[in-house]
């Protein structure tokens, strides 16, 4: 919301100027950057005790992020449609999340942090993500 806000106070100069094509551009780049930072662009967030619970039937893995982080966007886009088959949970919504991370990272939020088969990985390579999501359980 806050980058749709400076957006708009930045497009409104050139707009008043009579630049509109400086406004727009600059319009259309604020809202990029809201659009790919939002916290919809990634699939519905579960809390962590149900991502681990669901992870310990079927074996997907979980992955635990937040809004704005660019490695968490990178992993995202580079999954393309088999992100929906990961369970997200979303750290700033859920301490829990939030503790294993720093558990695991010792004591730093540092995400992306993947749970996998109870082994946690920080900021894998997206390749390397794919592979567990595609590989049978």
């Amino acid at each position: 919301m806050l980058l749709l806000i400076a957006g708009a106070g930045a497009a409104t100069g050139p707009f008043v100027q009579g630049r509109t094509g400086t406004g727009a551009v600059l319009l259309l780049v604020f809202v990029l950057l809201a659009g790919l930072t939002s916290p919809l662009v990634f699939p519905r967030s579960v809390g962590a005790s149900q991502a681990r619970r669901r992870s310990a039937v079927d074996g997907r893995p979980v992955v635990f992020w937040r809004p704005g982080c660019a490695y968490c966007m990178r992993l995202r886009l580079r999954l393309g449609r088999r992100a929906r088959r990961l369970y997200w949970v979303d750290i700033w919504r859920d301490p829990a999340g939030a503790e294993l991370v720093r558990e695991a990272n010792g004591g730093d939020e540092t995400v992306p942090t993947l749970l996998v088969a109870g082994r946690t990985y920080t900021n894998p390579d997206p390749a390397w993500v794919r592979e567990q999501v595609s590989s049978p359980r």
